[in-house]
């Protein structure tokens, strides 16, 4: 058969090569992280490999595509509108802020813009880990108003990512207060624990408490916080080199048990 077409996609991080009849229709797809050919029939099997050819690294397994997993039946039967991971990072304060921009001169920055520059700098950085075995979920609704700006799901662990703009600024640490500069201190150690704590009711597993401080000069922690890690941006991908903790179903669970929106209405 001549004239089948190779279109690269991406899904999930993970990149995926389909082969595509002339008219239109999917004959198979390459998943390169597997190493794996899944045909969607096996009529065409040599002419879809000699198709691949160019783009094949080494040694791949070739059949049908695999069983669908429970927590891939559950995402599938998920509505759209529940579905939580499509949500960017800093999905909250982007539809807030483009329903209210605020007025257009400010004495001051808009205190919103700076928190979605925070939000927008570690969800990016955690999204870069998707083809590592970690997923990623963004501004997670809570009753009463609150969010989690992140979740971070893989082989070491469950994470509840809370992050705060601190360009340039030296930040205090003393449990539970954390102060900015010459700023009264706030005591967010609270609310980070909180949600954290939340996470683990809706999940029935342990999510630890972050925060992440984006752009801190310096960083004291005088009294060392309970429970809570504390990183700056840049060091927000080491939570990802954790491992042993969960297995590839687990996490797929708990990564489908998370993004439906109805998992957080009562906690």
């Amino acid at each position: 058969m001549n004239g089948l077409r190779v279109i690269p996609t991406w899904q999930g991080g993970r990149e995926r090569l389909y082969v595509c009849h002339p008219d239109g229709r999917n004959l198979a797809w390459y998943d390169r992280e597997a190493a794996r050919v899944n045909l969607l029939g096996q009529d065409h099997e040599d002419d879809v490999l000699q198709a691949l050819g160019p783009f094949l690294t080494g040694p791949v397994s070739v059949g049908p595509p695999p069983v669908p997993t429970p927590a891939e039946l559950a995402r599938l039967s998920l509505h759209p509108d529940d579905d939580l991971a499509p949500n960017r990072p800093g999905e909250a304060l982007l539809v807030a802020l483009d329903r209210d921009p605020g007025p257009a001169r400010r004495l001051r920055p808009d205190p919103r813009r700076r928190a979605l520059t925070a939000e927008l700098t570690v969800g990016e950085a955690l999204d870069r880990t998707d083809g590592a075995g970690w997923h990623t979920l963004h501004s997670i609704p809570l009753p009463g108003g609150d969010r989690i700006h992140h979740l971070l799901i893989g082989p070491g662990g469950l994470y509840a990512v809370h992050t705060l703009y601190a360009h340039k600024q030296r930040v205090t640490v003393t449990d539970p207060h954390v102060a900015l500069g010459r700023r009264e201190p706030t005591p967010l150690l609270r609310r980070v624990r909180a949600c954290a704590d939340r996470a683990s009711y809706a999940l029935t597993a342990e999510v630890r408490p972050v925060l992440v401080l984006v752009g801190a000069s310096q960083v004291s922690l005088r009294v060392p916080p309970r429970e809570v890690r504390v990183v700056t941006d840049a060091d927000v991908v080491g939570l990802t080199r954790q491992g042993g903790v969960l297995k590839p179903a687990d996490v797929e669970a708990l990564h489908a048990m998370a993004r439906d929106r109805n998992t957080w209405a009562r906690v």
